[in-house]
């Protein structure tokens, strides 16, 4: 977080994740050129940094432009990743299935499998899962069997614990009609070996991490995750302890990497860099990460080296402001065919609509991942809008409505971390009961978002 006092329409093209998928394929490894190429953006004049602006929209679709182009560039090979590792990850081989499911006729329910009409003599042995098959059953026999336990040769049903009784001869009589099949599970009811259970393309969710165990599997092929490293620049931050002479705590440190990891980022390295144009220069041409996050030091001050270094490196500014409050510095650059820079405000909320704006997009192009269904809700209270730009607000989601929630400044953490979702408030503000759309909080969502590991 810097201080704030020195950090001063296009259609959304729909995200083809069988496109991006294609791009990824065996390859030795990414050609990384140098810069060249691109040719240095012209200079950069304050006065005019609002109409060069990019309106909100665009942005996000120049962001997943340059993803979709990156994903060609580098032409990264699928990775093989156990199941606990793959929550997450985009399926990039189909998921067919190894065996049949079930692989065996098994019982759907503890009680008794039974054999022609009642009643029925119980053997003196159960049947219980994990078991090998059992011995067949006559006419006129049952044997007590555990859920998920082979059916025995020769059964003709499964009847419940609690539909049936014993004489006091011992012998079995249901208390209602027992159905030929009923609770057993047929070999294969589920698919067969060969069967293709999810396309490539597929988000690995919890469910989907179970039903490749299921069939099977050890291990996914899947897309690799984008690898990022975060830069939190300034002299003035603090990492414990209380605010004081002037110096201010970093929240973004703490804060930005679990949040690119919900997004599906592998995040390497995060660096404090102070105020030196020299240390900002080596940091971003020494990694290799697929994205560079930068926080602050996207204004034109005389400490803010993030253009500075772009210009001298030759980077491309492919987003160079955006029309959104808070936020309206960021920046998206090409730094190399396969590698970007999303510049991000230094005070928190502004950093939180850069990430959300430029990151967002481009890691989930870059990881395959399908982009979310947009969708509106009223709003609840009326919101004071930007005369010209989008302004992002934090609301909670009640019922059928959202609400906007206070301390909804540039520089404040306390509405966004109490939120469910940002507004999209257009510009000159919205009325209550209008429709706004709504980006939702990768955690707030209940999907898969919520591994920050």
């Amino acid at each position: 977080m810097t201080s704030p006092g020195t950090r001063a329409d296009a259609e959304t093209e729909d995200l083809d994740v069988e496109e991006a998928l294609a791009l990824v394929r065996d390859n030795p490894g990414p050609a990384r050129p140098g810069p060249g190429g691109h040719g240095a953006p012209a200079p950069h004049h304050p006065a005019d940094s609002h109409h060069r602006a990019t309106s909100w929209p665009e942005a996000r679709a120049t962001a997943e432009r340059a993803a979709r182009a990156a994903a060609r560039a580098a032409r990264r090979t699928p990775v093989s990743v156990p199941l606990d590792a793959a929550l997450g990850l985009t399926l990039a081989a189909p998921l067919a299935a190894l065996t049949d499911l079930p692989s065996f006729d098994t019982s759907a329910m503890d009680g008794w499998a039974v054999a022609g009409p009642g009643p029925w003599t119980v053997r003196d042995e159960g049947v219980l899962a994990g078991h090998a098959e059992p011995e067949p059953l006559t006419d006129g026999e049952a044997v007590r069997i555990a859920t998920g336990a082979r059916i025995p040769p020769d059964t003709t049903a499964v009847l419940r614990t609690e539909h049936g009784r014993t004489d006091e001869r011992g012998r079995l009589h249901p208390t209602r009609d027992v159905v030929h099949g009923q609770d057993i599970r047929p070999r294969g009811q589920e698919c067969r070996s060969g069967d293709q259970l999810l396309p490539v393309g597929t988000l690995a969710t919890p469910a989907v991490l179970g039903l490749a165990a299921a069939a099977g599997y050890d291990t996914l092929t899947a897309v690799p995750r984008p690898r990022v490293d975060v830069l939190v620049l300034g002299d003035e931050l603090l990492t414990e302890g209380l605010p004081h002479d002037g110096l201010i705590r970093d929240a973004l440190g703490p804060m930005l990497p679990p949040w690119l990891r919900a997004l599906g980022a592998e995040v390497g390295s995060v660096r404090r860099i102070g105020d030196d144009a020299k240390a900002v220069h080596r940091a971003v041409t020494t990694s290799d990460a697929d994205l560079i996050v930068t926080t602050g030091g996207t204004a034109a001050g005389p400490v803010d080296h993030v253009r500075p270094t772009l210009r001298r490196i030759g980077a491309e500014l492919l987003v160079d402001g955006v029309k959104v409050r808070p936020g309206h510095p960021m920046l998206l650059a090409r730094l190399k065919d396969d590698q970007h820079l999303v510049g991000l405000p230094g005070n928190p909320l502004a950093a939180v609509s850069g990430l959300l704006t430029l990151a967002e997009p481009l890691l989930r192009t870059l990881a395959a991942r399908p982009a979310p269904e947009p969708y509106t809700l009223p709003l609840r209270d009326a919101v004071h809008g930007h005369p010209y730009d989008t302004r992002l607000v934090p609301v909670v989601l009640r019922g059928e409505g959202a609400v906007p929630l206070h301390y909804n400044g540039p520089a404040m953490l306390r509405g966004i971390a109490a939120a469910d979702a940002l507004a999209a408030v257009p510009p000159g503000g919205a009325r209550a009961g209008q429709e706004a759309e709504l980006l939702d909080l990768p955690w707030a969502t209940g999907g898969i978002g919520v591994c920050f590991t």
